[in-house]
């Protein structure tokens, strides 16, 4: 893929690796813009020179509005990638874990699908762009304490690659983002093993940017949870990371 001349839109890019890789878009000479919900986030990035528009993905007529006023102002619009996400972990012994799973399923995955219902017929009637959805090693190699966040990124997986067959021969490609744990806010009181941002960052666009552009995004940090099963190593390794059950409020073996 060429990063030199293109019109991209991240959506849930206000802050981590969304706002990231905006920055390193915008770096590599394309044009830039921003969704998100936060009103700060989006007001420091119209000042650093992005378009920013306010957009909530849990709301069918907020991504309506988002997607009526990027065109309008981005109509050469080849690229949406899809951020938004929440992680969240939660208990399932506890009946009262269900709000939190559909607050996970309804921005992880249904967000996902609004967003990209929303600009598929724009992209098709141009004949050409790219869809880059986002997913997790998580999505591949569950960590317990998130199960519906797991869940939820696995069908973003599934989804993408149904997503992609539908698509073939309309000339918009989808791509699949897979990061691993990545210090982001919060990652690191998480995962002391996550990736820096920067490092994580260069790697993915040193991927985007081969020839032909790979479907799935894999640094090399997520590689042993992309391929657990195949290799052989994923019951042993759900099995280590079982044992962070134990970070979870009054939990007891």
């Amino acid at each position: 893929m060429d990063l030199s001349n293109r019109t991209v839109l991240v959506v849930g890019g206000t802050s981590g690796i969304g706002r990231e890789l905006a920055r390193r878009f915008a770096a590599a000479g394309s044009t830039v813009a921003v969704g998100g919900r936060s009103p700060q986030a989006l007001s420091e990035l119209a000042e650093a020179g992005f378009g920013t528009f306010p957009v909530d993905v849990t709301d069918s007529s907020s991504v309506a509005a988002f997607r009526d006023a990027v065109l309008a102002r981005y109509p050469g619009l080849d690229t949406v990638v899809t951020m938004s996400g929440v992680m969240i972990t939660e208990d399932l012994r506890d009946p009262a874990h269900f709000e939190v799973a559909q607050t996970t399923i309804d921005t992880n995955l249904v967000g996902t699908i609004r967003v990209v219902d929303a600009f598929t017929p724009h992209l098709i009637r141009r004949g050409a762009g790219t869809f880059i959805t986002v997913t997790s090693g998580i999505a591949f190699l569950p960590f317990p304490p998130m199960p519906s966040y797991a869940a939820s990124k696995a069908a973003v997986h599934a989804y993408s690659e149904a997503l992609r067959a539908q698509l073939d021969g309309t000339g918009v490609g989808v791509v699949e983002l897979v990061p691993p744990a990545v210090a982001t806010a919060g990652q690191e009181k998480v995962n002391l093993h996550a990736l820096p941002l920067d490092g994580f960052a260069t790697e993915v666009m040193h991927l985007l940017s081969q020839d032909p552009t790979p479907r799935e995004l894999l640094v090399k940090g997520v590689l042993m949870h992309r391929w657990a099963e195949r290799d052989g190593t994923y019951d042993d390794l759900v099995a280590r990371r079982s044992q962070a059950l134990a970070m979870l409020p009054n939990r007891e073996g």
